[in-house]
């Protein structure tokens, strides 16, 4: 079965060429634009990763991570952050917020789709 994982970012462009990469991965993907949709989202489906952009209107990824982290649904669902945010204080408040991984924004293709995998071959072990 198909994994489904939930892409979360307010550029219509990331967003696309993100569901485009783990489409061709082999995933099933989910899109979201923003916080109130993702939460929404989440509250009809079970997805097996979560991926969050940091900088959007309203919620931002990092508060959208502890928001999903303090879901009874959610907790243990793996969250992994892109964004153009690469600094050391970025991602260090993105694992504090309860992500399992954090990649800098622009991604190459194997290397998202490689962390994808590795993430939820990890997750499934535990």
């Amino acid at each position: 079965m198909k994994k489904n994982i939930l892409v979360v970012d307010d550029e219509i462009g990331a967003l696309t060429l993100i569901g485009i990469m783990l489409e061709r991965g082999g995933f099933s993907v989910m899109k979201a634009k923003d916080a109130d949709t993702a939460l929404a989202t989440l509250d009809q489906n079970e997805p097996d990763l979560i991926i969050l952009d940091v900088m959007m209107p309203g919620t931002n990824g990092i508060d959208l991570c502890k928001i999903i982290r303090k879901r009874q649904d959610t907790h243990s669902t793996p969250v992994l952050i892109l964004s153009a945010r690469g600094d050391a204080d970025s991602v260090m408040q993105g694992m504090e917020a309860g992500a399992n991984d954090y990649l800098p924004k622009p991604i190459l293709h194997h290397d998202l789709v490689a962390k994808v995998r590795a993430i939820l071959a990890s997750s499934s072990n535990s």
